[in-house]
């Protein structure tokens, strides 16, 4: 299962969002915070706790690829990720 820490109004979850749908992908959304350069207000307690706890940073966008155990920060790298895994 794919998981995705993102906020709806964070570009570069845009983009992350964009090439999972592109490649016609299924995913869950969390969002956890709205994006900011010095972490955006919280928007939910539990998915903003397993963010920090699964990655050990208060970034997004996170991909958290479950049946794979990987998982990858920064959109371009997401991006690289799903093509190199699902394209």
């Amino acid at each position: 299962m794919l998981e995705l820490y993102q906020s709806e109004s964070c570009p570069h979850s845009e983009k992350a969002r964009a090439r999972l749908s592109e490649l016609g992908l299924s995913y869950v959304a969390h969002n956890p915070r709205f994006p900011g350069d010095e972490g955006g207000d919280v928007t939910n307690e539990q998915t903003h706790h397993e963010l920090s706890a699964i990655g050990g940073e208060d970034q997004i966008p996170f991909l958290v690829d479950t049946d794979r155990e990987e998982s990858v920060y920064e959109a371009e790298d997401i991006i690289a990720y799903l093509d190199e895994h699902y394209a």
